[in-house]
């Protein structure tokens, strides 16, 4: 069953190259269609030398667009702008939000039932973004659509494994809420196998999560924002949803998504995929008082951001 018919969308970009380059390299890829308004035919040619049987085709500009999406089952987005110093995920908004709304009024009309996993920020928005696209065509499944806040949860496994000394493969924390700053909530008290840190040390650790992201920004000094991590974060995130899609029990990963489990319209946590997408939402189970702090004080600005998004998509024309 492993003939998953891949896009990116973006493919040419910063992200967008390395994750192309993961995705060609998986047994679990049959098509990998590769998209972006510059390069892509040269990114094509490069990668189609590669030695695996995942075929490589690449489209140019919008009037391919169409060509590229056709028969696809997972469009992976990482198309838009990085982050500069001094740059919150939210000031990329203007830009992104335009990217995104096109690229997935796309995927409504040519693929409206492929798996859509967003990357490019601020996923707060950008998800809200697409949720509302997918309406305006009638073409909704919430099941279907993904926010991938993977590096968050790749991020919090390599940090707590260096702390402690463990191999960072074996360590898992689940890592809720948003995308963004102080909406990135981990679960260090979920984490296995179970670790504990002294107050101090683990309001150290939850900050350095939360902020990795500009720790990037600023070690790059202005040439970009995570691109490989993410593009990691991104295949590891599209692989377990194939495997999940080719039958695979038990795959669990935590996206952001239309969720009833807060007050907030949309919240990642742990979800359980399975053929159709998100087969059942795992919720966020049982957390630590300083956890549900953190719960309470994301609130506010996970709903402004998703309200912003909702907002630019009724009136994107």
């Amino acid at each position: 069953q492993n003939n998953a018919k891949v896009a990116v969308l973006g493919a040419s970009g910063g992200i967008g190259q390395p994750l192309s380059l993961l995705l060609k390299n998986s047994p679990l890829v049959s098509r990998l269609s590769l998209y972006d308004i510059a390069h892509t035919p040269g990114v094509a040619a490069d990668l189609s030398h590669i030695e695996t049987r995942a075929s490589v085709k690449g489209f140019l500009g919008p009037e391919q667009l169409p060509e590229c999406l056709k028969g696809c089952d997972v469009v992976v987005i990482p198309a838009g702008v990085p982050r500069k110093p001094g740059m919150t995920r939210d000031d990329l908004f203007n830009t992104n939000a335009s990217i995104v709304a096109t690229l997935t009024s796309a995927c409504a009309k040519h693929c409206p039932e492929a798996m859509i996993c967003i990357i490019s920020n601020p996923v707060n928005s950008t998800i809200p973004i697409t949720s509302e696209v997918f309406k305006k065509h009638g073409v909704y499944n919430p099941k279907r659509i993904f926010g991938v806040t993977t590096l968050d949860i790749v991020r919090a496994n390599t940090f707590v494994a260096e702390l402690k000394g463990l191999d960072p493969a074996r360590v898992s924390v689940p890592v809720i809420g948003g995308h963004a700053g102080k909406t990135i909530i981990p679960l260090i008290s979920q984490c296995t196998p179970k670790v504990e840190f002294p107050q101090d040390q683990l309001e150290k650790l939850t900050g350095r999560i939360q902020e990795a992201g500009t720790e990037v920004v600023k070690a790059k000094a202005g040439a970009g924002s995570a691109t490989l991590s993410m593009a990691y974060a991104g295949a590891r995130f599209v692989f377990s949803l194939v495997d999940a899609m080719n039958g695979k029990e038990g795959v669990v990963e935590c996206a952001f998504v239309q969720s009833g489990e807060t007050e907030s319209p949309y919240f990642s946590t742990p979800l359980l995929l399975g053929k159709n997408g998100i087969e059942k939402n795992l919720g966020i189970g049982k957390i630590t008082p300083f956890e549900e702090k953190m719960v309470a004080e994301a609130m506010s600005e996970l709903k402004a951001s998703i309200k912003k998004g909702e907002e630019f998509a009724k009136n994107f024309k």
